[in-house]
């Protein structure tokens, strides 16, 4: 079953200032997504609904709708000692 995919623009923002190669890896991650959005390294964040996909150094943070099947990625973060405050 696919999960449609909803990119905001927070993301879409964080996306653009990405290098290349890091921007290609996490756009296959984002597609993979529609498959099976719990797949690959996949955390549910604590005190909240979302989830977090790690991609190398770089965190998808992303809500699921079941109901819906759709998928709203929320933002896309590099990985610092912050990140997760």
């Amino acid at each position: 079953m696919n999960f449609t995919v909803h990119v905001s623009n927070r993301a879409r923002r964080s996306l653009k200032g990405l290098p290349a190669h890091d921007f290609e890896r996490i756009m296959a991650a984002i597609e993979a997504m529609q498959d099976n959005p719990l797949s690959g390294d996949v955390v549910k964040l604590k005190g909240t609904d979302a989830f977090r996909l790690r991609v190398g150094s770089y965190r998808i943070i992303f809500g699921i709708d079941f109901m819906q099947h759709a998928v709203g990625i929320l933002d896309v973060l590099r990985r610092t000692t912050t990140t997760y405050r």
